[in-house]
């Protein structure tokens, strides 16, 4: 989600995200405290051949969560712990598509338009139906170009890969994964499987921010222009600091009294 914000109403955003996005490392941390030994029950014998994590892992790759809290359109996230496989240009038009046109879109560009509306951001929208129904298609409009931008478009251009790859429970500590998540609007994984600075993220949103001008009169000054830049980039590792931890998140609200399995008998 791309959004284009006044100085009070950036401030303000940016706290929030800030706040948000501790949020699931917080979590994250209560629900990976170690859980008290228990003693070996001697009716149990372990298993024969017990199955190691290098013998697992990079086999299957980790399923993901099409949306994130059931809402968030989360279709570029994959796992970062498997052999990286590059994917086409067109699979890279799909994932913006995906997330450009998904429902979820609609109801939070109705939520932003709605916010715009009572800040009176770009008066020249005027008030009412006709002023809300402009601050609603310019949301739209933001979410769809920066989105293909910044997932589709440049990533093609340049040879990055617009992917997120989640490292999870393997990848260390809950602040090292949050940083790690951060990270990632500036180093991208390129076509090839190596890394490089995120192009496709700053040109991308800097291309959408330039293009938004042509429809929001009253915000063209450089120093707004950059503003918006810094938020849009800013909400998109908000983003993916939620992309890496939500399964932490859900295995913490809805399986945390789980039974674990036990090792059968031979």
């Amino acid at each position: 989600m791309k959004w284009n914000c006044r100085p009070r109403a950036s401030r303000l955003l940016a706290f929030s995200l800030l706040l948000l996005a501790l949020f699931p490392a917080a979590v994250y941390a209560q629900s990976s405290d170690p859980e008290p030994a228990k003693p070996p029950d001697p009716s149990v014998q372990p298993a024969a051949a017990p199955v190691t994590q290098d013998a697992t892992q990079g086999q299957q790759p980790e399923k993901q969560d099409k949306r994130v809290f059931g809402v968030f359109p989360n279709y570029r996230t994959t796992d970062g712990n498997v052999p990286f496989q590059p994917i086409t240009a067109r699979q890279k038009i799909l994932i913006g598509l995906k997330d450009s046109f998904d429902w979820p879109v609609y109801l939070t560009g109705g939520a932003f338009a709605a916010l715009y509306q009572i800040e009176n951001q770009n008066p020249s929208f005027g008030q009412g139906m006709k002023g809300y129904a402009r601050r609603y298609g310019t949301a739209l409009a933001d979410q769809v170009i920066g989105n293909m931008m910044t997932e589709s478009f440049m990533p093609v251009l340049f040879h990055q890969d617009p992917r997120y790859f989640r490292i999870g429970r393997g990848g260390g500590s809950a602040l090292h994964r949050a940083a790690y998540a951060a990270s990632r609007i500036f180093v991208s994984r390129t076509d090839s499987g190596g890394r490089q600075f995120n192009y496709s993220e700053w040109v991308g949103n800097a291309t959408a921010v330039a293009i938004s001008n042509a429809y929001y009169p009253d915000t063209r000054t450089a120093g707004q222009n950059v503003e918006r830049l810094v938020i849009a980039c800013a909400t998109d590792a908000f983003s993916q600091e939620m992309k890496e931890f939500w399964p932490d998140v859900k295995h913490w609200m809805f399986h945390r009294h789980d039974p674990q399995p036990q090792l059968l008998a031979h």
